[in-house]
């Protein structure tokens, strides 16, 4: 059993559906997961062993996917073409990841951990001023012409269609395998990385990306969780309510996220990555 704050199991049990709850709905928002505020909160705040946290936040990926989904289909903002070109790579990186997660300590997962999140924010920042200004059309590319990547969809914020083409899908597959690694490593749902990559690499739209990853990670947190499960990293009373907690938070961001401007959603989506990369770092170099 995970050493957890002195709390009684209700009390803890209410904490974390209530901590779960908003996880849920900022990793909807911005495809992450929810893992990003669950592991901090809960190794940080909570005390628990991180090994068990990270196998909380696997099923708390796949909650949020499953949330989060089925809404970003339906109204047209994810990917599906996109989606299931990369996940080729992404379940063969989340495999890796988990086999991987057993042999790394948990100090050198926390120094992981917060490099990797310190890396998308800065690289989301780049971005911040893009948004301001057109995006500039891509250069023709023949692979993501004949897989029909390219798309559109009905932004409500702006009132209009929105039409993108995709470009670099072969980058983009490189990055998502790099994706999958860390999310079976660090059971984050590989979020941080997959909508920069998407965003920066693939130049889909900042919501088309959020929606994308969305759809992804459930998938690609899958693919590893029976590792984790196998190995007794997940605890089902930790489990259970962020389960629960993820699943009610990642509903209600769904209904949030086409309402929201694009330069708003990124400027939250780097305050989160900068907030968790301090506390991550400070965590691994206290020990």
């Amino acid at each position: 059993m995970a050493a957890v704050l002195d709390a009684t199991p209700f009390n803890f049990v209410a904490i974390v559906l209530c901590v779960s709850i908003g996880a849920g709905l900022l990793g909807s928002l911005l495809g992450l997961g929810g893992g990003l505020i669950l592991i901090p909160v809960l190794t940080l705040v909570l005390k628990v062993d991180i090994r068990y946290a990270v196998g909380a936040s696997i099923v708390s990926v796949i909650a949020t996917s499953s949330g989060a989904a089925a809404a970003y289909v339906r109204d047209g903002l994810a990917n599906l073409r996109v989606a299931m070109f990369l996940e080729l790579a992404t379940v063969a990186g989340a495999v890796s990841g988990a086999m991987l997660a057993g042999m790394v300590g948990g100090r050198a997962l926390y120094f992981l951990f917060g490099a990797v999140m310190a890396y998308s924010a800065l690289a989301m920042l780049r971005k911040l001023r893009e948004d301001r200004s057109p995006r500039a059309e891509p250069p023709p590319d023949a692979l993501a012409d004949r897989l029909g990547l390219h798309g559109s969809y009905y932004d409500v914020s702006t009132g209009g269609e929105v039409t993108y083409r995709v470009h670099r899908p072969l980058v983009g597959l490189g990055l998502m395998y790099i994706a999958g690694t860390v999310s079976g490593l660090l059971g984050i749902g590989s979020g941080a990385l997959k909508v920069p990559a998407m965003d920066l690499a693939m130049g889909l739209p900042i919501k088309v990306s959020t929606a994308t990853s969305n759809f992804m990670i459930g998938v690609t947190a899958a693919a590893s969780a029976g590792i984790y499960f196998a190995r007794g990293d997940i605890d089902p009373f930790i489990a259970g309510p962020v389960c629960v907690g993820v699943t009610l938070g990642a509903f209600m961001g769904s209904r949030f996220l086409t309402k929201l401007k694009s330069g708003s959603l990124r400027m939250l989506f780097v305050a989160v990555l900068l907030w968790v990369s301090y506390e991550m770092l400070s965590k691994g170099i206290r020990g």
